[in-house]
Formats: structure tokens, C-alpha cells, sequence
């Protein structure tokens, strides 16, 4: 999908989602933004990571943030598709975007590092020094971005920067790298207490990254048809 014409690119090829992307509904959403780029510049370094893990919320059903009333803090899900919503979890900062309606949103739950031209081995080096590992050293590179507050960790993302702001291509957007899964999990999100519509299927992951998101949905035990979903990337029907 082409940026809009007004945007200032960042560099020749960069193809930032636009607005409209985002203004659609959350389900379709949270498995459109599987195999797209998440950059973050810091000084003269691009940080960036690709989409593995997303979860859809709406104000509807009992799982979301936005079900709990609309407050300053919770605005940004309630204003237009794309805008930014960042909160603490667990003492780190999570990244959401706004859909279409108010109150619904996908949490980007896990990445992988993305090395390309724009994004090389400084700017790897420098995610492993924003996130290293327990001990203090490198941590490995498919654990780096595994978790939605290790993803803002390695990107250097935080609550204070960007809650309730727009997407800037010089700074902070999503590259439209014009890569799809060939496959798509679909299965429950993860932490949502019990009595909350934890049981909704509104978690998608990239199966070829499966063993790097949250939770791995193919670990063993688990079962297709009953635990999981399997989407192929031409399907247009959610479960």
C-alpha cells in the first residue's frame, strides 16, 4: 500500500503505512500488520523489528483496556485509526495502535530483529545494549524482541515519547516491506484473566516465527483445530 504524498520519507524506498491502513477493523488489522517493519530512529541509527505477534482489543468485550471507561491516560484508543496508545506492563512499556472505532486497538506483542540496509549491524548492536541479556551480555537475537516489553526495550520505545501521538516518518513508522506470512495463527490472546473473554481467538502470530513470539502456539500438547488456527496468507476468513 503507497505512503500518502504528503509524508517526508526518511529515505528513497521507506514506505510508511499510512492513516488509512489503521482504519479498519482490529481483527483484520492485528493479522495485516504481521510481516511489516516496526522503525525507530535514535540519533543517526534506524532500529527495527518485524512484526511476528499482534493482539486485537475492542471496547466491547471484557479483555480490553477500553472496557474499563475512557480516561486521559486510556485516550489515544479512543481517538482515529493509527494513532499510538503506550502503557506499563510489568514495569515495561507495551506499543499499541488504534483501529477503526473507538476503543479498539492491537497490541504488538513480539518481533524479530530486522537487519536490512537502513537497519545494519550498528543498529543491532545497539538493540542488544537497550536489552541485554539477564547476565549482562548479548542476548540471543530471536529472544530480543520475544515479549511486547522486550520489543520496546530493543527499540528503545517508551510511555513518555510516544502515548497518544501520530506516527512521523523521520522518527517513529511502520515499513510497508511488501512481505506477507505464507501462514497465520489464530488463537487466544495471552494474560487475559479468566471471566475477561480470554477465550476469544483474537492472537495472531506468523507461524514461521512461532517459536519466537510470547508463547509458542505450536509448542507441544497444543492442537490444531481445538488450541490453534491455521490461516493461509489468501484466506480472508477469520475463525
Amino acid at each position: 500500500m503507497p505512503s500518502d504524498p504528503i509524508l517526508s520519507l526518511p529515505w528513497p524506498e521507506a514506505q510508511p503505512l499510512p492513516d488509512r491502513f489503521f482504519d479498519r477493523d482490529a481483527l483484520c488489522l492485528a493479522r495485516d500488520l504481521l510481516g511489516k517493519v516496526i522503525r525507530h530512529r535514535i540519533g543517526d541509527l534506524w532500529l527495527s523489528a518485524r512484526i511476528i505477534e499482534t493482539e486485537a482489543y475492542y471496547l466491547a468485550e471484557k479483555g480490553s483496556h477500553a472496557s474499563l471507561g475512557y480516561t486521559e491516560k486510556r485516550k489515544a484508543l479512543f481517538l482515529d485509526g493509527g494513532h499510538i496508545y503506550m502503557y506499563y506492563a510489568r514495569g515495561g512499556d507495551s506499543l499499541n495502535f488504534s483501529a477503526r472505532g473507538a476503543g479498539n486497538a492491537v497490541l504488538i506483542k513480539s518481533g524479530h530483529p530486522w537487519l536490512d540496509r537502513v537497519s545494519g549491524d550498528a543498529s543491532l548492536a545497539l538493540m542488544r545494549r537497550l536489552n541485554p541479556a539477564a547476565d549482562g551480555g548479548a542476548r540471543a537475537l530471536g529472544k530480543l524482541c520475544a515479549g511486547q516489553t522486550l520489543l520496546c526495550k530493543a527499540l528503545g520505545l517508551k510511555v513518555p515519547d510516544w502515548d497518544a501521538q501520530r506516527f512521523d516518518p523521520q522518527r517513529l513508522f511502520v515499513d510497508d516491506l511488501d512481505e506477507a506470512p505464507a501462514q497465520v495463527i489464530q488463537t487466544t490472546r495471552l494474560g487475559i484473566p479468566r471471566g475477561r473473554d480470554e477465550h476469544l481467538p483474537y492472537r495472531f502470530v506468523d507461524a514461521a516465527f512461532a517459536a519466537f513470539c510470547t508463547r509458542n502456539p505450536l509448542r507441544r500438547g497444543q492442537v490444531e483445530g481445538r488450541d490453534y488456527h491455521l490461516l493461509d496468507h489468501q484466506d480472508p476468513h477469520l475463525q
